[in-house]
């Protein structure tokens, strides 16, 4: 999204008056290239945003102190404004470290946690249990204060939240022109949870009406629809469910074959697929692609993307640039292999140095596209979908 979008998005979202948290990506200075380019910081000094460096305390103590100068003297104009030591032993590590690291880097540390008796975030198939799909998650918040209660400064936290220099922001998002407004169903459960929330707002900005649609629920497509957005998640965990669900899938292949626009993103794809195979059972999907997903146990793509759209679509022009990322353990596994409307220039796709399959007025790709990053995807769709029917 480059950094202006990331200034836009922050300044959209954040609260004016209270602490906002960014969550570094990695380590602080890990980026997509040995000099670090759009690292955890360079983000924060796009944003001038102080950094709190959290340090993994375990089996070491001066030791610790050369990790944090490292990351200070690396970028002298990088604001460190204060350690957290994660995993100490006990009280009197904790002292030590203090002590070395307030000596050496002249930082103060803002607190001390020790290892936890278990893990506080379930993890489980491709990373942490989603916060739609964690029923305890009121009692989870709870622990987590509780673990951190008198172990963190807050008020040395909120203070340096608060010493931060004025944002110079861009132009944000334009709102479009008030005209009819179409209707666009997105699907949205715990089987389907990946959407980037600026995604939602273009396309609102674009001229879109958005109908939330669960897939666990056995209901139909809603009527006066224009188009359907299915983004990521993982049907392959509730395929079971996703396979009863006979009377959405049918509607979303009678909406496909009446040509209405569908753009579908990695778990959108898996849903359109004939089946997904998962551990050993295979689930019956909406079946308006013409091949099969199989879910391996290692990821088939995981990064940045960037595609270039080569072949003619109904969404986007040729030689467009697309940007996004893509996650994922699955992989298209048997049948036939459609036209692809991109070529890979970063990243896995589809196939082989494409993605973008095109079947009718859908487009469906391992990439999550940004909104940011590739400004004309909203307004396109919302054109694609003011032409149907």
């Amino acid at each position: 999204m480059g950094f202006d979008g990331v200034a836009d998005s922050f300044a959209r979202h954040a609260d004016p008056v209270g602490l906002n948290l960014i969550e570094g990506n990695r380590g602080l200075y890990d980026g997509v290239d040995a000099r670090g380019t759009h690292s955890t910081a360079a983000l924060a000094r796009a944003l001038a945003a102080p950094v709190i460096l959290v340090v993994n305390a375990a089996k070491v103590t001066r030791t610790a102190a050369a990790s944090v100068l490292g990351c200070r003297m690396l970028d002298p104009e990088l604001r460190i404004a204060g350690v957290v030591l994660n995993r100490i032993a006990g009280e009197r590590h904790a002292a030590v470290l203090r002590e070395a690291i307030q000596e050496v880097c002249a930082i103060p540390v803002l607190g001390a946690l020790p290892r936890a008796d278990k893990n506080l975030l379930p993890a489980r198939h491709l990373g942490l249990v989603t916060p739609l799909e964690c029923a305890g998650i009121a009692e989870l918040e709870r622990e987590i204060m509780a673990f951190a209660e008198g172990r963190l400064d807050f008020a040395a936290i909120w203070n340096i939240a608060a010493d931060v220099p004025p944002l110079a922001l861009p132009a944000g998002i334009t709102i479009a022109p008030a005209t009819a407004r179409v209707r666009i169903a997105y699907l949205r459960d715990r089987a389907f949870s990946f959407y980037y929330p600026e995604n939602l707002e273009a396309l609102e900005a674009a001229g879109a009406e958005l109908v939330p649609v669960s897939s666990l629920l056995p209901n139909a497509l809603p009527g006066g629809l224009d188009a359907l957005y299915i983004g990521g998640g993982f049907p392959e965990t509730h395929a079971s469910v996703l396979a009863a669900n006979t009377e959405l899938l049918g509607g979303i292949r009678a909406a496909a074959a009446a040509g209405m626009p569908i753009w579908a993103e990695c778990g959108g794809l898996m849903a359109l697929s004939r089946t997904i195979q998962w551990r050993g059972d295979r689930w019956p999907m909406a079946g308006v692609l013409p091949f099969e997903v199989e879910v391996l146990a290692r990821p088939q793509g995981h990064g940045y993307t960037t595609l270039r759209v080569d072949r003619p679509n109904p969404f986007l022009p040729l030689g467009t640039e697309l940007r996004g990322h893509e996650f994922h353990y699955s992989r298209i596994a048997e049948g036939q292999r459609p036209e692809t409307a991109c070529a890979v220039l970063r990243g896995i796709g589809c196939y082989h140095g494409r993605d973008g399959v095109i079947v009718g007025n859908i487009w469906a790709g391992y990439t999550h596209l940004h909104a940011t990053g590739t400004p004309e995807w909203a307004s396109a769709l919302v054109r694609a979908a003011r032409k149907w029917p």
